[in-house]
């Protein structure tokens, strides 16, 4: 199959198996469906124009020799599948595991241990402010987490342990973007804008981008399923 196709097949596999099993009848994941839809869109939007301005400055790059080479404002087709079809299998993942979990009692001692990552967040952003793909994650990243904690919201317990549950996948699919699988990676990092630090291929900074794009998706969902609930 040609190399053409590689991210499209990401983006395919990452949300073929959370897509069917969203119709299990155990699950049911598509009756949440109008919960999740107007916040991934947001989310979507938030990160395009973030993924705009930092390939415009060389920040990040995708090798055309890997996508099918569909553009629309410097960013692949495939990039914009990717935040709509990643937050889905996030989310799913998240509503799944909450069916069968309840962690909303260890809420507080998470509050507690999240206000001591959002200083380590501050510290390295601080420290690292001319790399701007660190910085700007760790700075968005600690902003968000600090609104929720101020809000006191039950379910940062429940979103940690989802988002840990998806580490093992998002490695692979990560990892084959950027070039622990294939000969050369799909997304190419200027590494004078991040620490330099790779899990594999994979820059540190992804895992705390990833983190931020399904917490702001986590939220949206749990903020309209509550204002559901309110009126039933």
């Amino acid at each position: 199959m040609p190399e053409k196709y590689t991210y499209l097949l990401v983006d395919f596999f990452c949300i073929l198996f959370p897509f069917l099993f969203s119709f299990h009848p155990k699950l049911r994941f598509h009756r949440q469906w109008n919960y999740f839809v107007a916040p991934c869109l947001l989310t979507a939007l938030f990160f395009i124009v973030w993924d705009v301005l930092f390939t415009i400055h060389g920040i990040w790059s995708f090798n055309p020799g890997f996508v099918l080479g569909f553009y629309l404002f410097h960013l692949p087709l495939e990039e914009y599948l990717f935040f709509l079809f990643i937050p889905y299998a996030c989310v799913f993942t998240y509503y799944c595991i909450g069916l069968f979990f309840n962690l909303s009692a260890y809420s507080i001692p998470v509050s507690k241990l999240t206000v001591v990552f959002i200083f380590i967040l501050l510290v390295i952003a601080a420290t690292h402010l001319p790399d701007l793909y660190t910085s700007v994650t760790f700075i968005l990243l600690q902003l968000f987490l600090s609104f929720l904690v101020l809000k006191k919201v039950k379910w940062l317990p429940l979103f940690y342990f989802s988002f840990f549950t998806i580490l093992f996948p998002f490695f692979i699919s990560n990892g084959i973007l950027t070039g622990s699988i294939i000969r050369e990676p799909v997304v190419l990092y200027n590494n004078n804008y991040n620490l330099g630090i790779r899990i594999f291929t994979i820059p540190v900074e992804d895992t705390f981008y990833g983190m931020l794009l399904m917490l702001m998706n986590v939220a949206g969902f749990e903020y309209l399923k509550g204002k559901g609930n309110l009126k039933k």
